[in-house]
C-alpha cells in the first residue's frame, strides 16, 4: 500500500500514513489488527523528516516504543537519520530501573553510547543547563501518560517546555492515547496547592492526551512563567485512529508500564482516584500484584466490601480481599480490604469510587487516618487540589455531596480546554 503525504497545520502533524498488510501487527488488548499509530509510529514512517538537520533530545521511558518493541531512541540512533545528542530520564528512569520517587542518575546509556540526563524533579533552570551543557536544538517527549494530575510525567513536559521557551529550543511531542478517554473528571487545582503532584491549575482526570496538554500549557500556563513568551515551536505529531471514547484495551496497541506500579490499562482507569489513599494510613496496593486495584489496611474487615457493594457504584465492583504489602505502607503486615474490580470500563468513574470508599472507611474504622505527615492531610489536599474534600469529609458530608462541590470546575475545563483538542468523540 502506498504511503500518503502527510500535512502539517497550526504546529500538528496528522497522520495520514496506513500499515503495508505485513505491518499491521495485532497486539496489545484491542484484539484483531491494529487500530491506532501512536505519534512515534507516524513520524518513524515518515523517516524521521521533521527531526532532520537538528540536534535532538529526547524525554522518554520504556513506554516510548515503536510496534516492533522497540524503544524510539534505539531506532533513531540505528537509523543514522536521527541525530540525539542527549536522553533526558524522567521518574524511575529513561530505562526504568527505579522506583517511586526514583531515577537513574546522570550516565552513558551503554546501548546506544547516548549521555542521560536525571530529569526527575529537575525544574526549568536545571534544564536549561542540560539543553545548553548537549548543545539540543529539538525537544521530543515520547511517555505514555495515564491521564492524572498527579502523575509527575505531564509536568516534567511542563518544565521541559519552559526550558525550551528560554533556549530558543523547538518541541516535538509524539502523542499517545490517554488510557482513561476522552472524558474530565474530578476538582479543580487552586492556587496556593500546586506542587511537585500539580504545578498548574487542570482538572484531576483531565481527559487529554500530552500533545493536547502541551497545547493548552504552551497557550494559557507557560506565559504565567515566562513573562508572556511561548515555546519558539509546538509541534504535536498526532496519533492516528483513536477517538475520546476509546479506551487503552480498544487502540491495539501494546501497554508497557509507564512506571512500575501501573501494570496493566485496568490499573490507569483506576489510578485518578485510587491514588487518593496514598493520603491515608491504608496501602493503596504497593508491594502487591495489583497496585491501585487492593485496597486496604490491618484495621478493615469484611464490612468495608459489603457496605461498598450495597452501593451500586457504576463499572465497579468490591470483592473483599486480604493482602501483605512487600514494601510502601503496612509493609509486611496483613492487610484486609478491597479489590476494585472493574466491570465496566466504559461506566468508570474511579475519582467518585475512590471518594465513596474514603468516605465508608472513615465511617466504619476509628482507625483510619491521613497517612503522617505536617501538618496532618497536606498530602491529600495537594492529591485534590485544595482543602474542600478533607474539610468536607471531617464535616461528615456525603460522598455524594463531596462529588457535586466540583462538577461546576469539571465543567468549566470541558468547555475550556475545547479549542486544545485534536482528537474528536462523545466524550468531550
Amino acid at each position: 500500500m502506498k504511503r500518503r503525504t502527510l500535512f502539517a497545520g497550526a504546529g500538528v502533524i496528522a497522520a495520514a500514513p496506513l500499515l503495508d498488510a505485513p505491518t499491521a501487527l495485532a497486539h496489545g488488548g484491542g484484539g484483531g489488527g491494529r487500530k491506532v499509530m501512536t505519534g512515534a509510529e507516524v513520524l518513524a514512517k515518515d523517516d524521521w523528516k521533521a527531526l532532520a538537520g537538528q540536534k535532538v533530545g529526547v524525554i522518554s521511558n520504556p513506554t516510548g516504543i515503536l510496534p516492533d518493541l522497540n524503544h524510539v531512541v534505539d531506532v533513531m540512533h540505528a537509523s543514522g537519520k536521527v541525530n540525539v545528542v542527549a536522553v533526558f530520564g524522567p521518574e524511575h528512569g529513561f530505562r526504568g530501573s527505579a522506583q517511586a520517587g526514583g531515577s537513574e542518575g546522570d550516565h552513558v546509556d551503554p546501548r546506544t553510547g547516548i549521555m542521560v540526563y536525571d530529569a526527575y524533579g529537575a525544574n526549568a533552570d536545571k534544564l536549561v543547563n542540560l539543553y545548553t551543557k548537549s548543545g539540543v536544538e529539538t525537544v521530543v517527549f515520547d511517555i505514555q501518560d495515564v491521564g492524572a494530575r498527579f502523575y509527575t510525567y505531564i509536568w516534567t513536559m511542563y518544565e521541559a517546555m519552559l526550558a525550551a521557551v528560554r533556549t530558543g529550543a523547538r518541541f516535538v511531542v509524539l502523542d499517545r492515547p490517554n488510557p482513561t478517554g476522552g472524558s474530565a473528571r474530578g476538582p479543580m487545582l487552586k492556587p496556593g496547592y500546586t506542587s511537585g503532584v500539580g504545578k498548574r491549575e487542570i482538572i484531576q482526570q483531565h481527559g487529554m492526551t500530552v500533545g493536547e496538554l502541551a497545547r493548552i500549557f504552551n497557550a494559557e500556563y507557560l506565559p504565567i512563567d515566562t513573562n508572556g513568551a511561548r515555546l519558539k515551536e509546538l509541534q504535536v505529531i498526532q496519533a492516528r485512529g483513536w477517538t475520546r471514547d476509546q479506551l487503552y484495551a480498544d487502540t491495539g496497541l501494546t501497554w508497557v508500564m509507564p512506571s512500575p506500579n501501573m501494570p496493566t490499562p485496568d490499573t490507569a482507569l483506576l489510578y485518578p482516584g485510587m491514588c487518593l489513599f496514598e493520603a491515608t494510613n491504608m496501602s493503596e496496593g504497593r508491594g502487591t500484584t495489583r497496585p491501585f486495584e487492593l485496597i486496604g489496611a490491618p484495621y478493615v474487615d469484611y464490612r468495608w466490601a459489603q457496605a461498598l457493594q450495597a452501593k451500586n457504584i457504576p463499572g465497579v465492583a468490591f470483592r473483599e480481599a486480604y493482602f501483605t504489602p512487600t514494601i510502601s505502607k503496612n509493609a509486611n503486615v496483613l492487610c484486609g480490604g478491597v479489590q476494585v474490580q472493574i466491570t465496566d470500563p466504559s461506566k468508570v468513574e474511579a475519582i467518585t469510587a475512590a471518594t465513596h470508599m474514603i468516605v465508608e472507611a472513615r465511617k466504619l474504622y476509628p482507625g483510619f487516618a491521613w497517612r503522617a505527615e505536617t501538618p496532618p492531610g497536606r498530602w491529600i489536599d495537594l492529591l485534590t487540589g485544595s482543602d474542600r474534600f478533607r474539610t468536607m469529609l471531617l464535616a461528615d458530608a456525603t460522598a455524594e455531596e463531596i462529588v457535586a462541590a466540583w462538577k461546576s470546575e469539571t465543567d468549566a475545563w470541558t468547555a475550556r480546554r475545547a479549542k486544545y483538542l485534536l482528537y474528536k468523540g462523545p466524550r468531550r
